[in-house]
């Protein structure tokens, strides 16, 4: 028995053991699923703003209140993505580059805005900055209000965008050591041009994508919002709000129009997150042969 045995097993160890089935059955799942969940919904948006026709979706885009929002959320997620980038690298510099107590915590809470419900988010920062909130009735004697502005909506988006900036220059940052720095300091390099010439470079791709992903996200934040803007027509009211309100007086067509704009920047940022690795790596590629 073991004989007619032996030459099955030398097949399976020799073909491996797979924990899922073969490679077109595997993807055939993956893209129905896919499919399903994701390109469904988006063909059924762009097939509907295709209906409207140019003249449609511009009728739709030009109203002013409709310029009103797009100009608030795409200003307002384009200031707190360029917060977050910044604020993210420095707490992923502190993270991986120091020792201390609480560190690991301080590690664990940069993933808070992924687990906390928007809604949540929303109503502990209106609570936090409002008039009578923790932070609010120390500033608003000083004339600045935060809460219901639009500060209130980019403070928001940096809480819901920072996870993202965080978590794309960490591993950079880990993978990178302290052997370069380390280096250029013994060349006699100072600190601002050792991070200027060693550190940046390296951390510029994951700094650009996670600028991409906080982008991105800020762009359609609804929930953590809504309760902070205070949702004031041509002066709080974000985008995704407006589709809301669109759909509720069943107008469809400005809905659509208002989501497929959105969409197309959303795609806009994944494929910029996609072509940032390559160009870097040609143009790392081109320095060498240069070299």
């Amino acid at each position: 028995m073991s004989a007619v045995l032996q030459p099955t097993l030398r097949v399976i160890a020799r073909r491996g053991r797979r924990p899922l089935p073969g490679f077109g059955l595997s993807l055939g799942l993956g893209l129905a699923w896919l499919s399903v969940v994701v390109l469904l919904p988006l063909a059924a948006l762009a097939i509907r703003a295709a209906g409207l026709g140019v003249d449609g979706w511009l009728r739709a885009i030009q109203d002013p209140r409709v310029q009103a929002s797009l100009k608030l959320s795409f200003g307002a997620s384009l200031v707190a993505a360029l917060a977050a980038s910044l604020a993210g690298a420095l707490v992923a510099w502190v993270v991986v580059r120091y020792r201390f107590p609480g560190r690991r915590l301080l590690d664990a809470l940069v993933d808070l805005p992924f687990a906390l419900p928007t809604a949540v988010a929303g109503i502990a920062l209106t609570a936090i900055y409002s008039a009578n909130g923790w932070v609010g009735r120390w500033l608003e004697p000083l004339g600045l209000k935060i809460a219901y502005t639009p500060i209130g909506i980019v403070i928001a988006l940096i809480f819901i965008g920072l996870p993202f900036a965080v978590r794309t220059v960490q591993p950079v940052l880990e993978a990178l050591g302290h052997e370069q720095e380390e280096a250029a300091a013994s060349l006699g390099a100072s600190r601002l041009t050792t991070l200027r010439r060693v550190v940046l470079p390296e951390l510029l791709p994951a700094l650009l994508t996670g600028f991409s992903l906080a982008f991105a996200r800020a762009l359609g934040e609804y929930g953590s919002v809504i309760f902070i803007a205070g949702n004031l027509p041509y002066r709080t009211e974000i985008a995704p709000l407006l589709i809301t309100i669109r759909l509720e007086e069943y107008d469809y067509a400005g809905a659509v129009a208002i989501a497929a704009l959105l969409l197309a920047a959303s795609f806009v940022c994944l494929l910029a997150i996609n072509a940032i690795p390559l160009l870097f790596a040609h143009e790392r590629r081109g320095a060498k042969r240069d070299v």
